[in-house]
C-alpha cells in the first residue's frame, strides 16, 4: 500500500518555468490524504516558488525544495544544508565563467547580480521565485543553500564537467532543461526523501515517486513504484521502473487518480 508520494515539478507536473498546475491535482493531493497518503513536491526550485504552485494545499503536503538542500512540512523548517563560506566562493567564481547567469539562494530567497532583465522576469514571473537583485552576491551575509546557473545550452552538457572539477566537495546536477546546480555533497532528493521515510516510518516499497530529469534519478531510487514521464530524459527512464504519460498532459495525475481508485 502507498503511503507517501514524491513528484518533481518542472516538467513532470508542468512546463518548465511555468506556474501553469492542473487544479484538479489539488483535489486529488487532499482525497489521497484522507486515505493516509502524503503527497511531497520535490524540486530544484526554491521553497517559496514551489508553495505558490501548491498554495491551495500548502499546509497538507512536504516540500522538498532546492533539489533537497531545504525540506518544509506546515510552513516549518524541516531540514537545511548550507555552504561553507570558501566553497560558496570558489562556486560563484566557476559559475561566472560558465556561459549563463548566476543564481544564490538562500532558504526563502533568491539572489542574482545579473542586469538582464529577461532572466529576472522569467524567474519572477514564470517560475515566481522571490528573486532579490544586488551589486555582488558575494558581498552578502546569508545562509546558502544552492548555486545555480541558468545556461542557454544543455544543461547536463554543462554540469558534468562541473561535477568532476567539484567531485566530493559538491553535487552538480542538471535540473531542468537549462539549469545547472551546485548543492552539498550530501544532498540530492533521493536523501531528502530518504529522511522523510525514515522521519515517518514509511518504506520504499510503499513510497511512489515521479522525475523526468538527472536530479531525480536518486529520488527514484528510494521509491518501490517509480515512474518517468514520456518526456523524460532517457537515463531516466531507464532508471524508472514505470513510464507515465507526458508531463504537460497530466501523466502524473492520471496515475495519482487510478491509485486514489485502488486506495
Amino acid at each position: 500500500m502507498i503511503k507517501l508520494i514524491a513528484s518533481d515539478v518542472d516538467g513532470t507536473l508542468l512546463e518548465e518555468g511555468t506556474p501553469n498546475l492542473n487544479p484538479e491535482l489539488f483535489q486529488v493531493i487532499l482525497k489521497l490524504k484522507e486515505k493516509g497518503v502524503i503527497f511531497a513536491a520535490a524540486s530544484g526550485r526554491q521553497y517559496e516558488s514551489i508553495r505558490e504552485v501548491f498554495a491551495p494545499v500548502e499546509n497538507e503536503m512536504i516540500f522538498i525544495a532546492d533539489n533537497g538542500a531545504y525540506v518544509v512540512c506546515r510552513g516549518r523548517e524541516m531540514e537545511s544544508f548550507f555552504f561553507d563560506r570558501s566553497v560558496l566562493e570558489e562556486t560563484v567564481a566557476y559559475v561566472r565563467k560558465m556561459k549563463g547567469f548566476l543564481l544564490v539562494e538562500s532558504p526563502e530567497v533568491g539572489y542574482t547580480d545579473s542586469r538582464d532583465e529577461p532572466f529576472i522576469t522569467m524567474l519572477r514571473e514564470g517560475y515566481n521565485m522571490k528573486i532579490q537583485q544586488v551589486e555582488d552576491v558575494l558581498k552578502l551575509d546569508i545562509p546558502v543553500v544552492k548555486v545555480a546557473a541558468y545556461c542557454q545550452e544543455d544543461a547536463q552538457s554543462m554540469a558534468l564537467p562541473a561535477g568532476e572539477h567539484f567531485k566530493g566537495r559538491l553535487n552538480v546536477m542538471a535540473s531542468g532543461a537549462h539549469w545547472v546546480d551546485f548543492v552539498r555533497p550530501d544532498v540530492d532528493k533521493g536523501n531528502a526523501l530518504g529522511r522523510v521515510q525514515k522521519l515517518m516510518k514509511i518504506l520504499p516499497e510503499e513510497t511512489m515517486a515521479f522525475g523526468d530529469n538527472i536530479n531525480d534519478i536518486g529520488m527514484l531510487a528510494r521509491a518501490g513504484e517509480s515512474y518517468a514521464v514520456e518526456n523524460a530524459r532517457e537515463e531516466v527512464k531507464r532508471a524508472a521502473k514505470h513510464i507515465a504519460g507526458r508531463g504537460a498532459e497530466d501523466g502524473v495525475l492520471k496515475v495519482l487518480k487510478r491509485l486514489l481508485e485502488q486506495q
